[in-house]
């Protein structure tokens, strides 16, 4: 028999994914850890049931219900109003992700970001048979502004990714930093003959919501920069990993152009439905968040008081360190029943933000593991 035409690009590659272990005390993947109310359930499941008396038919292609939804929720979050064609939704942050490099990159163009972020980002581009390049950040894992110059002469990228709140480290970009990114930006994407374009810059706010008091959206610089995508999930702060529904806002004319690459009736009626429902209840998410705050904030102080190092957190979780060995860390927390993630930098370790009892837990298991 013939071998299978595998890619022999992904030869030896393993797929994504954090480790999934049943241990008391799960902090790896930045989950809300607050399961949905009784109300909420009730509620999803009114909806669904609702839609299954149709699924004989396609789902609303276009999901302009739940794309009005989301654009009120943005307006009430961040105080930026935009119609629903300015927004787009998708199975998740990664199925955005890559619509907008279906749409933007390929073959033959580059998509570029900055390390250390979101480890996803390379295999988006690999996937999209882009070419990948990757700039450094400041030591206080900032955007060096002249790397991003250097990685826009050197390669005049299609698409630039920027997590803010940045994954792993949670730091986030400040409007003046961004507003220099998008003003070198213009004109230094692939030219298209003799003419030259302006890149996609993407921020990434799957963490957008538990920024601090007076850490602003990017949401804000969509009217004053046609190249500008703000990405953002229910993953996170709506507590709905399990439903897998990203959504991004843009121009018209960046959303019709994701609008090509689409595969047809990709957002089922169930997804759409109960995204809806958990729309509907979000004032009620609204204050797990700040609690979630809280905690975040809580959780640095208290590693602080161990004479550990913590990278400044807008997100729902903190990383800290440095270990000489942090696997052994690690290690040593998931033998007492507290799974973290050892992603990062060398040296780093990050952990989620649990409720206050598995916070508490995980405070508990690291002193025993560091004898403090």
């Amino acid at each position: 028999m013939a071998r299978l035409p595998f890619r022999e690009d992904l030869a030896g590659l393993k797929p994504y994914g954090a480790p999934q272990l049943d241990v008391p005390v799960l902090l790896n993947v930045n989950e809300n850890p607050f399961a949905p109310s009784a109300e909420l359930v009730a509620d999803i499941a009114r909806r669904v049931s609702e839609a299954a008396k149709g699924l004989n038919r396609y789902p609303e292609r276009d999901a302009v219900e739940l794309r009005g939804a989301l654009s009120e929720y943005l307006a009430e979050e961040s105080g930026v109003r935009l119609p629903w064609e300015q927004i787009w939704a998708a199975n998740g942050s990664n199925e955005i992700m890559l619509h907008i490099l279906q749409a933007f990159a390929g073959p033959g163009r580059v998509v570029a970001s900055f390390l250390p972020s979101y480890s996803m980002y390379p295999e988006y581009a690999r996937d999209t048979f882009s070419s990948w390049v990757a700039g450094k950040r400041n030591p206080d894992f900032s955007i060096n502004l002249d790397e991003v110059n250097r990685v826009f002469n050197d390669y005049r990228p299609a698409v630039v990714l920027l997590a803010s709140p940045n994954n792993p480290t949670g730091t986030a970009l400040d409007s003046d930093e961004l507003i220099a990114i998008l003003d070198a930006s213009q004109g230094m994407g692939p030219r298209i003959g003799s003419e030259a374009t302006s890149p996609i810059i993407v921020v990434d706010e799957a963490y957008g919501e538990f920024r601090r008091e007076g850490v602003a959206s990017a949401l804000e610089l969509l009217d004053r920069y046609p190249n500008l995508i703000v990405s953002r999930t229910m993953s996170k702060a709506f507590g709905a990993a399990g439903l897998r529904l990203g959504y991004m806002a843009a121009s018209r004319e960046i959303i019709d152009q994701i609008m090509v690459v689409r595969l047809p009736y990709h957002l089922s009626a169930v997804t759409q439905a109960t995204a809806l429902a958990a729309l509907d209840h979000r004032s009620a998410l609204k204050q797990q968040v700040q609690l979630l705050r809280e905690e975040r904030d809580q959780l640095a102080t208290d590693l602080a008081s161990l004479g550990l190092d913590t990278a400044p957190s807008d997100a729902n979780f903190v990383m800290f360190g440095t270990f000489d060995n942090r696997s052994a860390v690690w290690q040593g927390l998931l033998d007492r029943g507290v799974l973290i993630r050892e992603v990062g930098p060398a040296g780093w370790l990050r952990v989620s933000v649990g409720t206050p009892e598995e916070n508490q837990r995980f405070m508990t298991a690291l002193k025993e593991v560091l004898g403090r």
